[in-house]
């Protein structure tokens, strides 16, 4: 079964509270935040600081996507909010194993997320230092937009590299995730299905995410 990890970008910001005690009696696993500066996407969303209330309002993983410029100049600062995962994205770093270093060296699992544009085989010299590859299925900065169809065989191209490493670095799919598309996204080999306006939009978000979860 594959993780599940609710965008709180979705959530109702004047109700944080309420969200968040939805996703913690819910079969959520991950609570996914999308952290975006304006420059490197088109977009501002939050930083530290609602990380750490985050933190606060949960025991469950907080994995932290950063969509931003220079995240050298933050990962402490998400590292003392209380991020568990932190990504960063293969196109904002110019020594994107210098960032890894960093974001190991202060205890929290290294992710590297990739835009939809940039092939799986980029990552071939770094997928063995890291724990997590963050797959865009859309462009980034904006919730709500539709899943791009070539993402699938791109999944299976990382799926394929990671078992032929032998490595455990989990493949997680962040854009565009619906209950219709899920499951070719997990039969792909993905692992863990970043999910937003799904979750956030629907009638029940908790009964949502435990049918996410049950794909199979």
């Amino acid at each position: 079964m594959p993780l599940i990890a609710p965008s709180l970008l979705s959530a109702n910001f004047l109700n944080l509270q309420q969200d968040c005690d939805m996703l913690n009696n819910s079969e959520a696993d991950w609570f996914h935040l999308d952290v975006m500066d304006g420059r490197f996407v088109p977009n501002i969303s939050f930083g530290p600081m609602l990380v750490d209330f985050f933190r606060k309002a949960t025991t469950k993983v907080c994995d932290v996507h950063l969509m931003i410029e220079e995240p050298e100049k933050y990962t402490e600062a998400f590292k003392n909010a209380g991020a568990d995962n932190l990504t960063v994205h293969i196109e904002a770093c110019t020594h994107l194993h210098r960032n890894i270093q960093q974001i190991k060296s202060l205890g929290m699992k290294a992710g590297v997320a990739i835009n939809p544009h940039t092939p799986v085989n980029a990552l071939q010299d770094i997928i063995a230092d890291i724990d997590l590859v963050c797959m865009m299925s859309v462009n980034p900065g904006f919730g709500g937009q539709s899943f791009i169809a070539h993402t699938l065989q791109k999944i299976k191209n990382l799926r394929q590299m990671v078992d032929e490493k032998g490595l455990s670095v989990k493949i997680e799919i962040d854009g565009g995730v619906t209950l219709d598309n899920a499951k070719s996204i997990v039969a792909a080999g993905a692992d863990v299905l970043v999910a937003g306006n799904t979750v956030f939009k629907s009638g029940n978000p908790t009964q949502t995410i435990a049918a996410l979860k049950a794909i199979q």
